[in-house]
């Protein structure tokens, strides 16, 4: 594998917090108009920071792509949806500077795990809409009209359902979790209304990107049927979709190398290199909402 340098970027303000990412490329990259990933980390919506995927993160980079890994608000700092708001941002940051990274605007893929798998799953299939805007991002460019739209996301053991989360938590005795999800949202109405399944279900998709879900077999965090649910609600929707299944390992095993760490790097590099198809990144007057 080749080296990886990484550089610390401010992409966005918001409450009067500078939002960081950490870029992650191959020191020796020549090619033009690579692929771009955008990385969003787990944290039960209330801890860890973009350092925390380091190891996924580095091993993207030395396959070939650009990684841009993302701080956020989070329920340290604010209430849902202002981490998606965050997301959004990042995504539009990077495609305002593409020329000078060095990627394809139209093919950024997005990837997060655990909490972060259910926020890029809600960036993904609503890039626009107006509850997820609102982050002013750092560009010499007016970037508020154009789109998030990526072309594919990857979600890790995704928490894909907060209220159905929050009642496991609390009928196997997990107060951290209870007390996270009580930081991030006001109240149960308020996980309901952030249910990926639920905005599937009730047809508020304005996009669906190609999907990648693993699931871990011994993941004590995400119930399987979740994210069962979850395959059957994107399917149905109309969505294109891959489901992984790593018998015996636990929650959050990627953020630490191993073979294990490695054979999940290979198949997401080869599941982003499928996804070649470019979303569509028009300005949103130009069709906004169509699939």
């Amino acid at each position: 594998m080749p080296p990886v340098d990484t550089e610390t970027l401010i992409y966005g303000r918001a409450d009067g917090i500078e939002l960081r990412a950490e870029r992650y490329r191959a020191t020796d990259q020549r090619d033009r108009l690579g692929r771009a990933v955008v990385m969003v980390h787990g944290g039960a919506w209330t801890s860890n920071d973009r350092l925390s995927p380091e190891v996924l993160c580095s091993d993207l980079a030395a396959g070939g792509f650009t990684v841009f890994s993302l701080d956020f608000r989070d329920g340290r700092n604010g209430k849902h949806p202002c981490a998606v708001q965050d997301i959004t941002a990042g995504i539009r940051y990077v495609r305002t500077r593409a020329t000078e990274f060095e990627i394809d605007p139209d093919r950024i893929g997005l990837i997060g795990s655990s909490s972060g798998g259910h926020l890029v799953l809600l960036a993904g299939i609503q890039p626009d809409i107006d509850a997820h805007r609102g982050t002013p991002i750092v560009a010499d460019v007016d970037a508020g009209s154009l789109s998030a739209r990526v072309c594919c996301v990857v979600a890790l053991w995704p928490v894909s359902d907060p209220l159905y989360r929050f009642r496991y938590a609390q009928r196997v005795g997990r107060e951290e979790l209870v007390s996270a999800h009580r930081r991030y949202y006001r109240d149960e109405a308020h996980m309901r209304e952030a249910s990926v399944q639920r905005a599937l279900r009730e047809g508020e998709a304005e996009h669906l990107p190609p999907l990648l879900v693993v699931q871990p077999g011994e993941d004590a965090n995400v119930p399987r049927q979740m994210t069962l649910e979850l395959v059957h609600e994107y399917q149905n929707a109309g969505g294109s979709l891959t489901y992984l299944f790593y018998p015996g390992l636990p929650h959050a095993f990627a953020y630490q190398a191993s073979p294990d760490t490695g054979r999940l790097g290979a198949e997401v590099r080869a599941f982003l290199g499928r996804a070649e198809r470019p979303c569509t990144t028009d300005r949103l007057a130009s069709g906004r909402g169509a699939l």
